[in-house]
């Protein structure tokens, strides 16, 4: 028995062996609820544990060689293979098949696993797309996860989610887990849930332990002043985010003329470079992370001192997705954002939450370093192509350019599982312009501004 919740021997010694000490908020409330047979929905931030919280009640119920029984649908490739790993660290004492199905592979290895499986973790459109030539079957599945549901249907898989829903046995049982409850998540609570359960955790952030502040810099020395925050100030573990595919690969190929080591992640990278990144941040091989919203989207990095903000989110919902990577668990942390002109539209539609209150500080002095950016070839991938042009910052060269066209995860190997959202993301990020008052220069101390 642990925190007054009874599992199964072989799950509370793979729990156990794990390192965990104690059950989070969510799965002291969701895994009860799981092991009676309930309707769950479980509102949670990434990183307060809810892949536990399903995870070991499902694997109580289920048998190996009964067929599919377990369909867990997520968003993001790098989430699908997070989910799959951690569900077999869980199931390590107990006999069962646990595969990854996603799109940007090859699809034939996976009829195979598909036949085998006991669970499947998959994104929308490469189920759909196996579920179309028949090739899985849901007719044993007894439990169906919905995981970071506001994300799936954010990227355009509502209509995919649906309809696989629908292929499923009417008497299953229905856990969905979401860190927002946007009318498309309510209306899928209404159509496919049965009396759910609900449950609203605590945020897992501290944020009397979080540092939030901006700095209003010029276009052409943004880069010069990530360089320096990272030279001088983040010696921890870091993320930065930026709006686009392009940006984060021009920005961490900047950052290694710089002398500093940065893994890229973005859908625009193969899944088996995409993997190596994410292993190696795991290493702790490389403590700088540059990625786009949708490919970190989920993904459980622990020990994170600071978040920064290349490009600003573009919602209050996005803002809080990024800075809820740091200052977990009683730990310290600080998110930065970079506001240049380009910004400003977007940053100031993320303070109209009144609950975020960031404090903008004076710019320190900082070398002014060359930026090379990189030129892309209509219709080519991510990447430097053609001759790269030297300009300091970005200037006027960030909201011009070819920038590559997101996909939906979904039909054909080559899809990238970044779906609508990244798409409408490079359209906007770089087209904005500031109207209106700009703000103030900023004092030598401190303050707390609402950058209206």
């Amino acid at each position: 028995m642990i925190s007054g919740i009874h599992l199964q021997a072989e799950l509370k010694k793979a729990f156990e062996e794990m390192g965990y000490l104690e059950m989070t908020e969510i799965q002291q409330k969701a895994i009860p609820l799981i092991q009676h047979g309930k309707d769950v929905i479980g509102q949670s931030q990434t990183g307060s544990g809810k892949t536990a919280a399903f995870g070991f009640p499902i694997l109580e119920k289920i048998s190996h060689n009964a067929g599919l029984q377990v369909l867990i649908l997520v968003p993001t490739r790098e989430l699908c293979e997070q989910v799959s790993t951690e569900m077999r660290k869980f199931a390590k004492h107990k006999r069962m098949n646990i595969y990854a199905i996603y799109g940007g592979v090859s699809i034939n290895p996976q009829f195979g696993m598909i036949r085998q499986a006991d669970i499947v973790v998959g994104t929308p459109g490469r189920i759909l797309d196996h579920l179309e030539r028949g090739t899985i079957n849901f007719s044993k599945v007894k439990i169906l996860v919905l995981d970071e549901a506001d994300k799936m249907f954010e990227m355009g898989f509502v209509d995919d989610v649906s309809r696989i829903i629908s292929q499923t046995p009417r008497e299953r049982q229905t856990l969905l887990f979401s860190a927002t409850m946007s009318q498309q998540v309510h209306n899928v609570v209404k159509n496919y849930m049965k009396n759910p359960e609900k449950i609203k955790t605590q945020a897992y952030v501290e944020e009397s332990k979080m540092e939030q502040l901006f700095y209003s810099v010029p276009s052409r020395d943004k880069f010069s002043l990530l360089s320096h925050i990272l030279k001088h100030e983040a010696q921890g573990i870091t993320i930065i985010f930026c709006a686009t595919r392009n940006r984060v690969d021009v920005i961490s190929k900047n950052l290694y003329k710089q002398g500093i080591q940065a893994l890229s992640l973005h859908g625009g990278l193969s899944q088996n470079r995409r993997k190596q990144s994410i292993d190696a941040f795991h290493r702790g091989e490389v403590s700088v992370l540059v990625a786009s919203d949708v490919a970190a989207r989920g993904l459980d990095i622990k020990n994170v001192s600071h978040v920064i903000n290349y490009d600003s989110p573009k919602t209050s919902k996005e803002y809080i997705h990024r800075i809820g990577r740091t200052a977990r668990a009683g730990t310290e942390g600080k998110v930065i954002s970079l506001i240049a002109e380009q910004d400003h539209d977007n940053f100031r539609n993320v303070l109209s939450d009144r609950s975020i209150v960031v404090q903008q500080v004076q710019l320190p002095v900082f070398e002014k370093i060359s930026f090379v950016a990189g030129v892309r070839e209509p219709g080519r991938g991510g990447g430097f192509h053609g001759r790269p042009s030297y300009r300091r910052g970005y200037g006027s060269q960030s909201g011009r350019g070819s920038y590559g066209h997101g996909h939906r995860e979904s039909r054909g190997s080559s899809s990238d599982g970044e779906g609508r959202s990244e798409r409408s993301g490079e359209r906007s990020s770089h087209g904005s312009s500031y109207q209106g008052n700009r703000p103030r220069s900023s004092s030598s101390r401190p303050h707390e501004r609402r950058f209206r």
